[in-house]
């Protein structure tokens, strides 16, 4: 997300940082803290040089229909994200997965061979797709259709539709004593991206950073998918619905925690992010964090809504914020979602445009309209860089997210613009990362990405129905908790 404004010295910053890793690892190893984990979370991209975010081509959450007729926010196509890595089944299958904020399902590509992604070529050749075989695992069994999770995954307004399908017959449904396996299912996500597949259940194994640590579920409920469109990596769910992976594990009551490394990082064996579920997300001082609202969508209860307020380019305060960036409408439209299976953050027109407009005139170097068609990216330009040194985002103006209850974001050095290619003649080209809306009024207005929230830690605090963004090192974040080997 982005980082919040905090008027502390960096001397002070650093005892600050040290001293709340520290706390945090002990507090891991202390039994005072038994339902919280320190996970890693592995950044993975499949671009060449520089390592970069891909462009987008939608973004709007546009609602979708699944097989039983629910309606459900679909997520944009993301191919580049924070990964982390699941022991299924028995002897464990290691499968890396997509964390994603923006929906609830956790699935695995299932099948061996036989899994098949459409649409996915740019993935053939990239070696972090790995299947999950269920006839490998001894305590793998499939989930029944009168599960709550099958009744939750087809969105029946009624419990027996499920085992309905399954062709169950109406003695067994009266009595609810059918224990058909749970129909197939189809999850819809955004730019078309959908999954097929059948819902299991096996023994689930999540290790901490602490050695000792870990965390077994011994029926996790999952999709084994076998096609998948677009979608060519699991994901791990992190809504807060049943289905999803934070549910599942017991930390939902609480909440929990990311500091996401920056894309320079990405392809990185040596480091990870770091990702906190559980009481020690949550130990961070109100002082040193601000805090903005969750905004319940009636619409989409299982996911994060926060409200934007404005935005500030430079010293100049853009006007004319849709009151959608921070209410729902009578359908439950509107807000602002986080999502961290969206690279970038989207705005919706005609503010997007107003932005693009203020940008355009506190920037004097020459645009790169060549970049920007190539790229699909809206403002790209030639940034001097002496010594052929990309950092030179201090050159371009700064941006500040404004939120619910006062909370003012500047974006780090790193996460507005990007180098799209290697420095020439003592320049690098640099491009926005922002994009806006696809046209429609259905689902949130905006969405917060991944991409803005680099070298930030994002608390989501559930008991008290708040977001928490305060400026970190991630990378020294990861190696004080043991996920940066040298």
């Amino acid at each position: 997300m982005a980082i919040a404004l905090n008027k502390i010295t960096p001397f002070l910053f650093f005892l600050l940082l040290n001293s709340l890793v520290s706390y945090s690892i002990q507090s891991l190893a202390s039994p005072r803290n038994p339902d919280s984990l320190v996970l890693g979370l592995t950044l993975a991209s499949i671009a060449s040089f520089p390592t970069g975010p891909k462009p987008s081509t939608s973004s709007r959450k546009i609602v979708s229909m699944d097989v039983s007729g629910e309606k459900k926010p679909s997520r944009r196509e993301v191919r580049d994200g924070y990964l982390i890595s699941l022991n299924i089944g028995t002897p464990s299958q290691v499968i890396q997965v997509r964390m994603d904020t923006g929906s609830d399902l956790t699935w695995v590509p299932c099948g061996n061979l036989s899994f098949d992604c459409m649409e996915c070529d740019d993935y053939r050749n990239n070696k972090l797709t790995a299947s999950f075989s269920a006839s490998y695992s001894s305590s793998s069994y499939r989930a029944s259709c009168a599960s709550p999770f099958c009744i939750d995954i087809h969105s029946s307004d009624n419990p027996l539709d499920p085992c309905t399908v399954a062709g169950c017959s109406l003695s067994t449904l009266a009595k609810a004593t059918c224990s058909r396996p749970c129909p197939s299912f189809a999850y819809t996500y955004g730019a078309g991206g959908v999954v097929t597949g059948l819902l299991a259940r096996d023994t689930l194994r999540v290790y901490g950073s602490s050695p000792g640590v870990t965390k077994e579920i011994p029926k996790f409920c999952f999709g084994c998918v076998g096609s998948s469109y677009r979608e060519p990596i699991g994901i791990a769910g992190f809504g807060r619905g049943i289905l999803s992976f934070a549910s599942q594990i017991g930390f939902l009551r609480k909440g929990f925690s990311h500091c996401f490394l920056a894309f320079k990082y990405a392809n990185n064996p040596n480091i990870s992010s770091s990702l906190v579920v559980g009481d020690i997300a949550l130990t961070s001082s109100e002082d040193d964090m601000q805090f903005t609202p969750l905004l319940n969508s009636p619409m989409y209860p299982n996911y994060y809504y926060i409200g934007l307020e404005a935005i500030t380019v430079g010293n100049v305060r853009a006007t004319e914020v849709p009151s959608s960036l921070r209410e729902f409408d009578s359908l439950g439209n509107g807000g602002m979602k986080i999502d961290s299976g969206t690279a970038y953050t989207h705005l919706p027109e005609p503010f997007y445009s107003q932005v693009l407009s203020i940008l355009q005139s506190t920037i004097n170097y020459p645009r790169d309209t060549g970049m920007e068609m190539k790229t699909g990216f809206d403002l790209c330009y030639k940034v001097p860089c002496p010594n052929n040194n990309t950092l030179t985002d201090d050159l371009l103006p700064s941006i500040t997210l404004h939120f619910l209850n006062n909370v003012s974001l500047v974006l780090p050095q790193g996460n507005h613009f990007y180098a799209m290619s290697a420095p020439s003649n003592s320049t690098v080209v640099k491009c926005l990362m922002f994009q806006s809306m696809d046209d429609g009024d259905d689902g949130p207005a905006g969405v917060f990405g991944s991409f803005q929230q680099q070298n930030v830690e994002v608390v989501y605090d559930l008991e008290k129905e708040r977001i928490g963004f305060q400026p970190m090192d991630c990378a020294s974040v990861a190696s004080s908790q043991g996920f940066h080997k040298t």
